[in-house]
């Protein structure tokens, strides 16, 4: 075949495969077009939105359903997520169950997502310093900024905060490395919670085994930003995933379900057209290494950058554990049998180290995999008496 002829094809492949996506993104479902204001609002509960400035320069997205409640319940996203995951399950997600019986609900946004992607002096898209950060700043920075907006809002003493996957680690950062916030929080609820990668199984395992030659290939190919909406993996996923059939057999058959773990009657079809339209929403490079390096080194510790790196960074070679044991705040841990991410050998591990764990709870739904704590079509049936369980032991009304 003459070399005109490859690119013609090629181009034409390009055209075919670009109309049926145009098509095809004709007929999803309403709730994949909209925006974490649109879906509050459609479900009854519009939200205020506000903007929280970190000490270090990044514009979050913080967005609040008004309740009743004196003390505000924080919910935080997971890697790459973004406060739409609280609602994409409509009138039975977990941020319209709480503000339907009447909880002050607010929704977090990390730097980086598509509803933080911002910087009072950096620009995303030119200066790959807006990239150089990872869980810990999220927890170091992000939720100290975030509180302080509630609680100053709200006029509450403390909050309660529900976190998923890193929205946890995150909360673990924060409770060791600014203390005096332990105070500020009531009770956190660990959905999923992440700290140690010691009992992954493949293919996340095999990821963790390849952390140095995937943090190198990250530097060699300049690779900062991961997952965003601007970004080419963004843009494919985002088109390919909630296309009929195809996508569900790519997408959530062949890489969710064997990273988060098989649960296809919690996780269907239809419902993955709109999930992957919202999931990811963006995050950085960094943030995906330091889960492999804390997976590859077996340490819940501080980010690697290397011997030199460490002594500059730490004044060590190593980089320091998270001290757990300084994490006073009450934990709920609620973990799943099926979750891949968050097994239950690492649960138990990290449940040994915390210092205040007041709840434990592995899920009575043996498929209860990483992503039905966010997602699961039945969550109502078999999390939320957990997750009710702990609020009802902590004042809210």
């Amino acid at each position: 075949m003459q070399p005109t002829t490859l690119v013609t094809s090629a181009i034409l492949l390009i055209i075919s495969i670009h109309q049926v996506v145009h098509v095809a993104s004709e007929f999803l479902p309403e709730d994949s077009k909209l925006n974490t204001i649109e879906l509050a609002t459609k479900y009854k509960h519009p939200p205020l939105q506000f903007e929280v400035v970190t000490e270090d320069g990044y514009i979050l997205a913080l967005f609040r359903l008004p309740g009743r409640s004196k003390v505000p319940v924080l919910l935080v996203h997971g890697l790459g997520d973004s406060s739409d995951t609280w609602l994409l399950r409509g009138s039975t997600s977990l941020a319209i169950t709480l503000a339907d019986d009447g909880y002050d609900v607010w929704l977090a946004n990390v730097r980086g997502n598509r509803y933080s992607r911002r910087h009072v002096h950096l620009n995303p898209d030119k200066d790959p310093a807006f990239w150089r950060y990872s869980f810990h700043e999220i927890g170091y920075y992000d939720l100290p900024a975030i509180i302080d907006t509630i609680l100053k809002t709200t006029k509450a003493e403390s909050l309660t905060y529900i976190g998923h996957s890193q929205g946890t680690t995150a909360s673990y950062v924060l409770g060791s490395q600014r203390k005096e916030y332990n105070s500020k929080i009531n009770v956190m609820i660990s959905l999923a919670p992440v700290a140690y990668l010691h009992h992954t199984p493949p293919p996340i395992s095999i990821l963790i085994d390849l952390s140095p030659v995937i943090e190198q290939v990250f530097k060699d190919l300049s690779i900062h930003e991961v997952f965003g909406d601007n970004t080419t993996l963004g843009y494919v996923i985002h088109r390919l995933c909630p296309l009929p059939f195809i996508g569900y057999f790519v997408c959530t058959y062949s890489l969710a379900f064997p990273t988060a773990g098989y649960d296809p009657p919690e996780l269907e079809p239809k419902f993955s057209q709109i999930s992957s339209t919202h999931y990811p929403a963006g995050t950085s490079s960094r943030s995906i290494v330091h889960f492999l390096q804390v997976g590859y080194r077996e340490k819940f510790a501080q980010y690697d950058y290397g011997s030199e790196g460490n002594v500059k960074h730490y004044n060590s070679t190593e980089p320091p554990v998270y001290r757990l044991d300084q994490v006073t705040m009450p934990v709920a841990l609620l973990v799943g049998d099926n979750d891949n991410l968050s097994t239950v050998p690492d649960v138990e591990l990290l449940k040994q180290q915390l210092a205040n764990v007041v709840y434990y709870n592995l899920n009575p739904r043996l498929l209860c995999n990483h992503l039905d704590f966010v997602w699961g079509r039945h969550m109502s049936d078999y999390l939320y008496p957990q997750i009710y369980e702990v609020l009802d032991s902590y004042k809210h009304f």
